[in-house]
């Protein structure tokens, strides 16, 4: 029969949110309108686009610059040469950044429109199936790890008042609605009823969150029936997703801050011309002449420079086959991946494989590993196959007697393994066999589990591996399968699930062959250590296993008679029907069995790690890279995880932050914590959450200091709450990596988001500025392209700065010579010529640059933590280049105006020729490790110049720059203005060596 589930179909935004009643089959009784069922990436849409990415570049400082210079041309007073001049630039910059926003655009777009185009079913009163969520018994799994991060199937209940008719279709015969609260952001809880008109009496059943399916969260196993509540931005896991935003990278903003100050330098220089000329005559508009004239010092080809050489960057990452299937998103930030100081990662999916297997049984004398398995198998064989009398035979030799006693010991510990859990086998058609007959027969090529942990999987899966198979269960009984076929029934008395307050669950059965009734628990050993008889193993044997990095459970028994029995179930129904208390009574009434519990083995379970996981955290570790584990886990799993990773190495200890309520508890804690050193962090969402509501500021200082940190049952907004307190605190780059639809908040909020395309879908990789296929992919993606793409990043920007900044100070210098006038020096043609024909090349070939091998930033990541100061690019070294301009500017327009002999032209032809000299053989010394594309570069650039010397003519005397007294003064000039740096650079390598050199070598 179908199933009626609520099904709340997707959900997002913080505007006007209420309550709201939807009636089965009559959709014209709404009483208000919902948004509608679609999903949006898009930072712009067809009529935005245009204003939003003009706005987005105009908003800066430095754009906006050149175009109030663009505008000024229109200014008869103003205008220095023809618009061309200054309109072409700022127009090429503008085409290449709306392309490229274009692009982009495009491609999300698509993907929006292939997720928004998936096809549902519906219900309607025609019996036309449009919308089908399917058929199955009496209760459904549910997949939640897209919306929470939990890979633990979760149960979901039907409303029971509806499973009485006949067929799906009478759903929309009834008079039915459902009341659901306003949309909100807890995917943990829900409040609504299910009221049914037509029943006599009235039926009104109360609805959880045990009665809904959300959004982004997969059926395991089955179909449902379901009334659809929330949709569009109303969905609960749109609702915990911010909207994407258009991240600037902090070397961005860098650069716009030296553009500034470059700025300033421009007023300066052009009022101290003014004041030179002692203010005469319109002396206002020769203020802005100036600042025409010396505009050069704010290079607007800066800003094409670095978006085209990073273009090159992501295209070199895509390209890498180190790092294969590697997708830049977001090509406006690779230099941003050389800089991270704090690395927030999802844990399920992301650094695990999300996969459990057995490891190991412990019975306190002996333990099993997965090489010894066989042994197991054997001792579980001949508890169900050795004849009766066998046993009494057994008894008498004491070699025979030990042996017999480890079997016994093994076989119990078995079966109590293959019966306390909440695994349900479900059996699927093969297409040769059908579902029913599958069942019937209990195939095992059809069967699957089905539990709302994986760990619960993975130790029914052992059992059966060893000879005793899980192969049937409903709500009152159980089936198990012994090696030699025969089917054991078991009838389920009671069950106590799991839950993270009391970390532990049990089971009542009653074997039908024997009637004896068992009681099996099993749990965390610090709680289950004061459950089960006094040993002197116990706590040791367990903090070796864990020390392994392996989930540890304690599994314990207790035989009850009938009588003992028959007191409990008493007590516990009356527990259960407490109006008052009824959680702490019942309870009080389970703790009344947990005592003096015969213990039966350990369990060590271990959920896989992502390949090469632990050298690449040991990576980043020693880049000064510190790495924050958020998850939205139970504490036990993070903690064994973040052991089993060394994302905490062995020689650190872990403070469990405990469980706090109240801002005195905080406070105490904090206390605690503050006495700590050199100490990981584990804390949960709900603890870490009161202590950002009182001591933000104290937790978030405390934390930083931590060399790892874990955060457990953290929900999706809390995870973009931690990135964005990061930033705001300690004022360092942050990048989130995870694979989950539950971080993609954390992925937009971080300066840098890393999608892992995974088991847990697409979402966060699309979301994400980058995508790898590999979490190990990650330390190649910082070690190796963010670090090259940071310092040629901060090269090229430099070097360009340079480049205009040479022939502003050759600009001042001729019109300091000629009596301030406000008077070009070179026509438009040779300005634009210079910039762009014969220097770009070689300057823009700096993007090919590199210090030292990949291999070897592979093996020292030390290499990396020098640029976590910023060195590259800051004030110290903005302003060396700054006093190499003004030198090397001064030098080649004095040294032509020294050398030339009777016409103008002649200077123009012995400094422009110096100049474009000079910036080819700075180049050549900036250069580091020469790529052929240099050479190129430097060869094509220099040839372009004499090729264009014959167009060249208005500007440039050709019959003097063919004889030997232009060659001799250029050589001068150019000898002059860069033998002292190459000079100075000897020495430095020799006397003061980086520290690569030795590495290098």
């Amino acid at each position: 029969m179908p199933v009626p589930i609520v099904v709340l179909l997707r959900c997002c935004g913080m505007g006007d949110f209420r309550p709201r009643t939807v009636w089965l089959g009559h959709p014209e009784k709404r009483e208000q309108r919902y948004p509608r069922n679609v999903i949006n990436n898009q930072k712009y849409n067809f009529f935005t686009f245009l204003p939003g990415v003009l706005f987005n570049q105009f908003k800066y400082f430095f754009n906006l610059y050149f175009l109030l210079l663009a505008c000024s041309q229109f200014v008869n007073e103003l205008r220095l040469g023809a618009l061309y001049t200054y309109w072409v630039p700022l127009g090429f910059v503008l085409i290449i950044t709306i392309v490229r926003e274009a692009v982009e655009e495009i491609r999300c777009f698509l993907r929006d429109k292939e997720v928004n185009s998936q096809i549902y079913s519906k219900l309607s009163t025609r019996g036309e199936l449009l919308f089908s969520l399917g058929h199955m018994g009496c209760s459904c799994f549910l997949r939640t790890d897209q919306l929470d991060g939990e890979t633990d199937w979760k149960l979901r209940l039907p409303v029971a008042c509806t499973q009485r008719l006949p067929t799906a279709g009478d759903l929309l015969q009834i008079r039915s609605y459902v009341y659901a609260e306003e949309p909100n952001i807890d995917i943990h809880n829900f409040v609504g009823t299910f009221t049914r008109e037509d029943g006599d009496p009235p039926v009104n059943e109360s609805l959880s969150i045990e009665n809904t399916l959300w959004a982004s969260t997969v059926i395991a196993s089955g179909t449902v029936v379901g009334v659809v509540i929330y949709t569009g931005k109303e969905l609960r896991s749109v609702m915990n997703t911010s909207n994407p935003r258009h991240k600037i990278g902090l070397f961005d903003l860098e650069v716009n801050c030296l553009t500034k100050i470059l700025f300033g330098a421009l007023v300066v220089v052009s009022l101290v011309m003014v004041a030179l000329q002692h203010f005469a005559g319109r002396w206002y508009l020769q203020i802005f002449r100036f600042l025409l004239l010396f505009s050069n010092i704010v290079p607007i080809s800066l800003r094409v420079n670095l978006d085209m050489g990073k273009m090159v960057f992501s295209w070199m990452i895509k390209k890498d086959s180190k790092i294969p299937g590697t997708v830049v998103r977001a090509s406006t930030i690779p230099e941003q991946l050389g800089r991270i100081s704090y690395l927030l990662t999802d844990k399920t999916g992301t650094l695990t494989m999300n996969e459990m297997v057995f490891r190991r049984l412990h019975l306190g004398t002996v333990a099993y590993g997965m090489d010894s398995m066989d042994e197991v198998q054997s001792h579980v064989f001949s508890a169900y196959t050795q004849p009766p009398h066998d046993f009494a035979a057994s008894r008498a030799p004491a070699t025979t007697k030990v042996r017999k006693t480890i079997s016994s010991r093994v076989h119990e510990a078995v079966k109590a393994i293959a019966l306390v859990h909440n695994v349900t086998p479900v059996y699927e058609a093969n297409g040769v066999t059908d579902q029913a007959e599958a069942e019937q027969h209990y195939e095992d090529t059809c069967r699957v589990y089905q539990a709302s942990s994986p760990d619960e999987v993975s130790l029914v899966q052992w059992t059966e591996s060893v000879g005793l198979t899980l192969v049937g269960r409903d709500q009152s009984s159980m089936q198990l399968r012994t090696p030699s076929g025969q089917i054991l029934n078991f009838t389920i008395l009671q069950i106590f699930p799991f839950t993270y307050e009391s970390k532990r669950m049990g089971i009542i059965v009653r074997d039908e062959s024997t009637g004896e009734i068992t009681f099996y628990m099993k749990g965390a050993d610090v709680v289950m250590s004061g459950i089960v008889q006094y040993n002197d193993w116990l706590e040791e044997e367990c903090g070796n296993m864990a020390r392994e990095g392996l989930r540890v459970l304690v599994v314990a028994k207790k035989s009850l008679t009938e009588d003992q029995y028959q007191d409990f179930e008493a007590r516990y129904v009356q527990a259960k029907l407490s109006v008052h208390d009824r959680s702490l009574k019942v309870a009080t009434v389970i703790e009344s069995l947990e005592m003096e519990m015969e213990l039966l083995c350990l369990t060590g379970v271990e959920d896989q790690l992502q390949a090469d996981v632990r050298p690449t955290l040991e990576i980043l570790r020693n880049a000064g890279i510190k790495v924050w584990m958020l998850t939205g886990d139970k504490l036990e799993t993070a903690t064994c995880t973040a052991k089993n990773a060394h994302l905490v190495t062995r020689n650190q200890d872990i403070h469990v932050f405990r469980p706090v309520t109240t801002r005195s508890e905080a406070h105490l804690e904090l206390n605690a914590f503050r006495r700590k050193h050199d100490c990981a962090l584990v804390i949960s969402g709900d603890s870490l959450e009161v202590c950002l509501k009182f001591y933000e500021y104290e937790f978030m200082e405390l934390a930083c200091q931590c060399p790892a940190v874990v955060c457990c049952r953290c929900a999706p907004t809390q995870k973009a709450q931690i990135v964005r307190l990061l930033k705001e605190r300690t004022g360092k780059l942050t990048c989130a990596v995870g694979d989950g639809g539950n971080d993609v908040s954390m992925i937009q909020e971080a300066d840098c988001g890393v999608g892992v395309e995974g088991k847990e879908g697409k979402q966060a990789s699309l979301a994400a500025d980058f995508s790898v296929t590999q979490f190990k992919h990650l330390g190649r993606l910082l070690m190796v392209h963010g670090r090259n793409s940071y310092k040629r990043s901060a090269a090229l920007s430099q070097f360009v700065i340079h480049r205009s900044l040479c022939i502003s100070t050759m600009q001042a210098v001729f019109s300091s010579v000629f009596y301030f006038a406000s008077v070009p020096l070179y026509q438009g043609f040779l300005i634009i010529g210079y910039s762009t024909i014969y220097t770009m090349f070689p300057v823009f070939s700096l993007v090919l640059d590199k210090d030292v091998k990949s291999e070897v930033a592979m093996l020292y990541p030390e290499l990396y933590k020098d640029l976590l100061k910023g060195r590259p690019l800051s004030f110290k070294t903005f302003l060396i280049w700054v006093l190499i301009s003004i030198y090397q500017g001064s030098i080649i327009m004095y040294g032509a105006l020294l050398l030339f002999e009777s016409e103008f032209v002649h200077i123009v032809a012995i400094s422009f020729t110096s100049l474009i000299l000079t910036e080819l053989l700075m180049v050549a010394l900036t250069v580091q490790t020469w790529h052929w594309l240099m050479v190129v570069a430097e060869l094509l650039s220099l040839a372009c110049y004499v090729a264009s010397l014959v167009f060249l003519h208005e500007f440039i005397d050709i019959y003097f720059i063919a004889t030997l007294s232009f060659v001799w003064k250029v050589t001068v000039i150019t000898l002059v203005s860069c033998l002292p740096l190459y000079v100075l650079k000897y020495l430095r390598r020799r006397f003061s060596p980086p520290s690569y050199s030795k590495l290098t070598s």
